[in-house]
Order: C-alpha cells, then structure tokens, then sequence
C-alpha cells in the first residue's frame, strides 16, 4: 500500500496546484474531505480558537499532536500538520517534532522560522540549522515524510521579500521539500518567491490573495493552496453576524444554514 506520505508528496506539483484544506475538527475535516479535499492541514490559528485560545504559541506540542490525531482519525487523504515554530528554539527540538508527527501517522509537517510567543525572526544561520536537522531525521523515518519549511517574517513585517527567498533557498538546500512565505506583499512577490526556488511553493490564500483564482496561482508556479485558518474565520464570521443580530432582536440570518440531510451525509 502507498504510504499518505508519498501520496502527499506526488500531489506538489509546480504550476498544478492543489488546495491543503486546513480543517479545525472531525466535523470539519469530514466535511472537507467529502467536498473533494485531496489533503488536509491542522491550523494551528482555528486549533487555539476552539480551545478558546489566540493565535501564536499558546499551543503545546502534545496538545497539537493530540489534536492532529484526532483529524487522523477520520481522515482518509494525508494530513499536514501546521506545527508552529516546531515546539522549541533548538534544532534538536524540530528534529523530535518531525519524529512524534510520523509517529503519529502525518504525511508532513510545516516548521516555522520564527520564535513563539513573540514572533522574532531566528537568526538565519540558526533558522537554517532548525530546518536542517528536521530534515535530517525527516530523511531517517521508514517511511516517506513531506516537510515544508515556512519564512513567516515578510508576513509579519519583520524582513521583507528577498530576505524571505534567500531563507527558502537555505530552507531548500538544508532539505526542505515544500517553501512557503506566508502573504508576500502581492502576487508580484510571490511570482519572485516562485523562480527563485527549486522546490515546490505554498501560497496561503487569505486576505487579498483570496481575490484570485487558482489559474491565476498556477501561472505563477504554486505547487500547494492553502487556507490556514481563512475558512475557519469564514464560519467565526457567520457566528458574529448572525449573534449580532440575534441579540439585537432579529433571527433572520438563521435561515442561511445548511439542511442537516447534506451534513449528515458527509459525516457518516
């Protein structure tokens, strides 16, 4: 049998890109995987919002690992899991990572290059180092394991484009097999990202780069479209407006739910 890491890995595909549906429960996942998801991710974003938690390193390692398992357990396409900063500084703790995700059953993990809470940049020799080493053991594992190694810091403002592909090309020398600058400034930027690197590239699409299409991302060579927690926020928006009106007096955005016989078609 092929093993969903290897399955995950023929997916990425430059210039073909597929969507990595980020999925925040079972529910969702089952619901997504019916819809046509040829792979889903953990958000590590909507995973905190379910425990009533923001964003940005207020998840443990085990409870990220437990909650991948549970998408795991109903998932029939590879699952990625979106695993922060690795869980710690070193590159000894990036390397364990990789190996407690496998262990579990992930077809891959994404490590990002920036330190939690606080979301400071590593300094690029020791970024590289971290990569390297999770690539090391990724390398190790008996069976196939994609890992994808992000440059959050054009995101976030803390270095700009071509810092952010000069970290992708030590990302990919260091062994990276997936790159991903997470919201580069446009399309411009991320057609840059694209020819600059010799592996495939991630595009979250959120923001503004939801405004395009995936034709549109495939010229540009993307491999991989993911949501990161776009879709989940899609739903956290249908909660606010529809509570908003509710406790002001009126009920009618109520009615844009879904029959529960679709639901309950794609959870059985």
């Amino acid at each position: 049998m092929t093993h969903q890491g290897t399955i995950f890995r023929e997916l990425h595909i430059s210039g073909d890109p597929f969507i990595l549906a980020n999925v925040w429960d079972k529910g969702s996942a089952k619901m997504l995987q019916s819809l046509g998801a040829k792979a889903l991710a953990t958000s590590s974003a909507a995973h905190a919002f379910t425990l009533g938690r923001v964003d940005g390193g207020t998840l443990t390692r085990d409870e990220a690992l437990s909650h991948a398992s549970d998408i795991l357990s109903v998932a029939t396409v590879p699952v990625q899991g979106d695993f922060e900063n690795g869980f710690g500084d070193s590159p000894e703790d990036c390397a364990e990572t990789v190996r407690l995700a496998a262990e579990i059953g992930l077809a891959g993990i994404c490590i990002e290059d920036t330190a939690l809470p606080g979301d400071a940049p590593y300094d690029y020799d020791l970024a590289v180092a971290r990569i390297r080493a999770a690539a090391s053991a990724a390398r190790a594992l008996p069976q196939d394991f994609v890992l994808t190694a992000r440059a959050d810091g054009v995101m976030i403002g803390r270095y700009d484009t071509a810092a952010a592909i000069k970290r992708l090309q030590g990302f990919s020398a260091a062994g990276a097999d997936c790159l991903y600058a997470p919201m580069p400034p446009d399309m411009a930027a991320l057609g840059r990202i694209c020819a600059a690197v010799d592996k495939p590239v991630n595009a979250l699409v959120a923001g503004h780069f939801a405004g395009y299409t995936a034709a549109e991302f495939a010229a540009l060579g993307v491999a991989r479209l993911s949501l990161g927690s776009a879709l989940a926020r899609v739903t956290h928006r249908a909660i606010y407006d529809a509570a908003t009106q509710m406790f002001g007096g009126g009920f009618s955005q109520l009615q844009n739910g879904i029959d529960a016989a679709t639901i309950d078609a794609m959870m059985a």
